[in-house]
C-alpha cells in the first residue's frame, strides 16, 4: 500500500468511464446536429475520353485541350470538396464544444465531474463512512424542496432551476441511497435475519422512492428497487427474490388476462406445489403456502389500483402497447417504431457518424436522452452496439470483481450498490429502446444528455475509485 495513488487506481474502470462519456459525447453531438450537404455533379471525363477515339485524327488535338481543360476543372471541384470538407469539420468541432450545445454541456459537465473526482479521490475513506446518514438526509431534503420550489417539466415537478442551470435531486438522491444503505448494512448490530433489520433497511429505500413517485416521476422511482441486490449480497434470503419476480409475473397477468382466471391459476398453482412439496417434506406447514395464496390474491386486487391511480396516463399508455394490448405505430407506440427502425437499419457496421436517416430527419424523438441507444445502432450498428454493450458489462463485472476484494464491509456494500444501479439504467434504457421494456424516462448512464445523470454517475465513479486504492485498508 506504500505504492503512489497512480498505480493504485483502477485503469480498467477509468478507460471504461473515459470511453462511454466521449461516446456519449460524439452521439448527444449527432443526434442533435443539422447538416446541409450540398451536391457536386462530377463531369464525365472518362465517357469524353471513349468518345474522343471515335472521332477524326484532326480533331485530336481539339478533343485533347478539352479533355485538359475537363481535368483542370475536375482538380478544383475536387480541391473546393476538401475544403468544405475542412470546414465541416472545424464547424462539428466547434458545436461539439459549444456550451449551448447539448453536446457542449455534457462536455462542460464531464469536466466539472472530473474537478470533483479529483478531490474525491483524496478523501479519506472513514470520512464518507462518517458522514453517510448526512449526506442521505440532505438528498431528501432536497427532494422535499421541490414540491415547493421545484420547477415542472414534461408535467414532473422534478427540477430546480438556479441560474439557468437545471439539477435534478432524484439522480443525487441515488447517491444518498446507496450511502446509507451501505452503512446501516455494515453497523454491526444490524442482522438481516432479525425483522427490525430488514424493515429499517427497506425504509431507506421507500422514502426517496415514494417523494419521488409523488413529484410524480414513477420510472425514476423503479431505479432504487436495484438496491436490494446490496440485502442478497449480505444475505438476504433468495426466497424473497423469487416472490419479487413472482410479483413481476402476477402485475403483468393481471393486465394481460382476466381477474376470474387469476385467481382461479394461483388456487390451482397452490394446490400442485402443496402436493408436490407436501410429498417430500411432510414437516413443512400447508398453512404457509395458503399464506402466500391469499397475499397474492391481496396484491392481484391491488394492481388496477397501482396501475390507474399511481401511474401516469402517458406510462399506462407504453405499458399497452409493449404487452400488445394496444397496436398503434402512429400514436402511442410511435416513439418505440421510429427507435426499431433506427436501430435495425443500421446493419452490421451501421450508417456512419452523421449519417443516420432517421437520426437526421428528426423521426425519433427524445433521441438524445432516453432513445439514444437509436442513435447508436443506425450509426455504429450492430457492431457498435454490441462494442457498448460489452464496455457496460465489463465496468460492472469489474466492479463487482473488486468489490470482493475489499475488506471493509461498507465500502463492498457501496461498490455493489452503484453496481446495481448502473446495470438497472443500462438493461432499462436499451430495452426502452428495443421495444421490450416501457419507456419510463430512463437515461443511459454516460451516455444519455443530462446533466445530473452525468455528474452523478461520475461522482460514483470516483468514489468506487478511492475505495477500490483504499481496498486493503480497514479504514
Amino acid at each position: 500500500m506504500n505504492k503512489p495513488l497512480f498505480y493504485r487506481l483502477d485503469w480498467v474502470v477509468i478507460l471504461c468511464y473515459l470511453s462511454l462519456v466521449f461516446f456519449g459525447l460524439i452521439n448527444i453531438f449527432s443526434s442533435t446536429y443539422n447538416t446541409n450537404k450540398s451536391q457536386i455533379v462530377d463531369l464525365q471525363i472518362n465517357q469524353n475520353y471513349n468518345d474522343r477515339n471515335l472521332l477524326p485524327n484532326e480533331f485530336s488535338n481539339e478533343i485533347d485541350e478539352s479533355i485538359d481543360k475537363q481535368i483542370n476543372t475536375q482538380k478544383v471541384i475536387q480541391k473546393n470538396k476538401e475544403v468544405n470538407k475542412q470546414h465541416n469539420e472545424i464547424i462539428s468541432f466547434k458545436q461539439l464544444i459549444d456550451i449551448n450545445s447539448l453536446s457542449g454541456k455534457h462536455f462542460i459537465v464531464f469536466i466539472v465531474s472530473i474537478v470533483f473526482g479529483f478531490f474525491i479521490l483524496f478523501i479519506r475513506t472513514q470520512f464518507f463512512q462518517q458522514l453517510s446518514y448526512l449526506i442521505y438526509f440532505i438528498s431528501i431534503l432536497c427532494l422535499i424542496g421541490l414540491f415547493f420550489f421545484g420547477i415542472s417539466i414534461n408535467s414532473a415537478t422534478s427540477w430546480y432551476i438556479i441560474n439557468g442551470i437545471s439539477i435534478q435531486p432524484s439522480e443525487l438522491a441515488k447517491i444518498g441511497a446507496v450511502f446509507a444503505l451501505s452503512r446501516h448494512l455494515s453497523d454491526f448490530n444490524t442482522d438481516l435475519k432479525k425483522i427490525g433489520s430488514l424493515i429499517k433497511g427497506i425504509i431507506l429505500i421507500l422514502v426517496p422512492s415514494v417523494l419521488i413517485i409523488l413529484q410524480p416521476d414513477p420510472g425514476s422511482a423503479i431505479i432504487f428497487g436495484a438496491l436490494f441486490l446490496i440485502f442478497f449480497r449480505e444475505g438476504l434470503s433468495f426466497r424473497y427474490l423469487i416472490i419479487s419476480i413472482f410479483g413481476i409475473i402476477l402485475f403483468i397477468s393481471t393486465l394481460l388476462f382476466s381477474f376470474n382466471y387469476i385467481i382461479i391459476s394461483i388456487a390451482c398453482i397452490t394446490l400442485i406445489i402443496i402436493f408436490f412439496v407436501k410429498k417430500s417434506y411432510k414437516k413443512i406447514k400447508v398453512s404457509t403456502f395458503f399464506i402466500y395464496m391469499i397475499s397474492s390474491i391481496i396484491f392481484v386486487l391491488s394492481v388496477n389500483f397501482i396501475f390507474n391511480s399511481i401511474f401516469e396516463q402517458r406510462h399506462r399508455d407504453r405499458f399497452n402497447v409493449i404487452l400488445g394490448i394496444v397496436e398503434d405505430t402512429k400514436g402511442l407506440g410511435y416513439n418505440i417504431n421510429q427507435s426499431k427502425i433506427a436501430i435495425g437499419s443500421g446493419g452490421l457496421i451501421g450508417k456512419g457518424f452523421l449519417e443516420g436517416t432517421q437520426t437526421k430527419g428528426n423521426f425519433v424523438p427524445e433521441q438524445q436522452t432516453d432513445y439514444i441507444f437509436s442513435t447508436v445502432g443506425e450509426e455504429w450498428g450492430f457492431i457498435g452496439s454490441f462494442g457498448l454493450i460489452i464496455v457496460f458489462l465489463i465496468l460492472i463485472t469489474r466492479m463487482l470483481n473488486q468489490a470482493e476484494k475489499q475488506s471493509n464491509i461498507y465500502r463492498r456494500n457501496f461498490i455493489y450498490g452503484i453496481s446495481s444501479l448502473i446495470l438497472s439504467h443500462f438493461t432499462i434504457n436499451i430495452g426502452m429502446s428495443l421495444g421490450l421494456v416501457p419507456t419510463i424516462g430512463i437515461p443511459l448512464p454516460f451516455i444519455s444528455s443530462g446533466g445530473s445523470n452525468l455528474l452523478a454517475f461520475s461522482l460514483m465513479i470516483f468514489i468506487y475509485l478511492n475505495f477500490d486504492a483504499n481496498r486493503l485498508n480497514h479504514w
